[in-house]
């Protein structure tokens, strides 16, 4: 079964592959394909999410195969400029390792490849008890889910509809696959065969452990470049994290400058 595809833009301009964030869909990029509409842009649902929940099991490096499949088949030229935020960050890294080729430039937003304190203690079991325990029983709860998406996620209100229809089809199984691949993630071997522009960034308020991976990923792939985000200090750190829905139109003046080879907007400063 192949994943779920939102397709835009003309077919003949360049292609930009853009990857969600764990527990929703690609309908989190809305905002910048209406932007972009002078590219041609792939947004497919990942497995267990969004469109494609039918799709078991998801694993990073399953997904990471199926978008470079999508990527030779559907992309212009065979190659895309890829976005990858979270969960799609991580898929994105794992697809600069397994066929950098197929990589015009990347844009890696907080790519976790170390792992959150106590993450040792998330197991199958634990997860799914306490999916039990706080969503099953709220499933038909726009009043919790909203609570879940404003301070859990950090997700605008704007985005309510999607991120209840994900909120109500997610299963305790699918809710601990996504944990489980985003926890245990660490950096592949083969990035240091990646040739393209990379840049990875990370919000400023979002925890040390995803300031690290940043600065690590840099130092993994020749040529790359880390950049923190604090434009808005009212933004909380699930707000930060989740910029692309936050800050869409800085999210996206900063994915058509990279992709361009222009500066950076001034709300992005060098991760030291």
């Amino acid at each position: 079964m192949a994943l779920y595809v939102n397709e835009t833009g003309p077919v003949t301009a360049p292609t930009i592959v853009f990857l969600h964030g764990g527990g929703v869909g690609g309908w989190m990029w809305q905002r910048q394909t209406a932007a972009l509409t002078d590219y041609h842009c792939l947004v497919p649902d990942m497995p267990e999410q969004g469109r494609s929940i039918a799709i078991k099991p998801l694993t990073i490096p399953d997904t990471a195969a199926q978008i470079a499949d999508l990527i030779r088949l559907r992309a212009h030229g065979g190659v895309a400029h890829l976005v990858g935020l979270s969960l799609g960050a991580q898929v994105g890294v794992q697809l600069l390792a397994l066929a950098p080729k197929l990589i015009d430039h990347a844009l890696i937003s907080s790519a976790l490849v170390h792992p959150l304190p106590g993450g040792w203690m998330l197991r199958p079991g634990l997860l799914k008890w306490l999916f039990r325990l706080s969503v099953s029983p709220f499933k038909n709860s726009q009043w919790w889910a909203r609570i879940n998406m404003r301070y859990a996620a950090g997700i605008p209100e704007e985005y309510f509809a999607q991120y209840f229809e994900e909120y109500r089809a997610m299963t305790d199984q699918s809710f601990a696959d996504v944990m489980i691949v985003n926890q245990q993630f660490r950096i592949p071997n083969g990035l240091d065969n990646v040739k393209s522009p990379v840049l990875m960034t990370v919000g400023q308020k979002e925890y040390k452990v995803m300031h690290d991976s940043a600065r690590d990923l840099a130092a993994a792939i020749p040529g790359s470049s880390a950049y923190v985000v604090d434009h808005d200090p009212k933004l909380s750190m699930a707000q930060q994290h989740n910029w692309s829905m936050n800050a869409p139109e800085m999210f996206t003046e900063t994915v058509r400058a990279w992709i361009t080879n222009q500066p950076l907007p001034a709300g992005l400063q060098p991760l030291v």
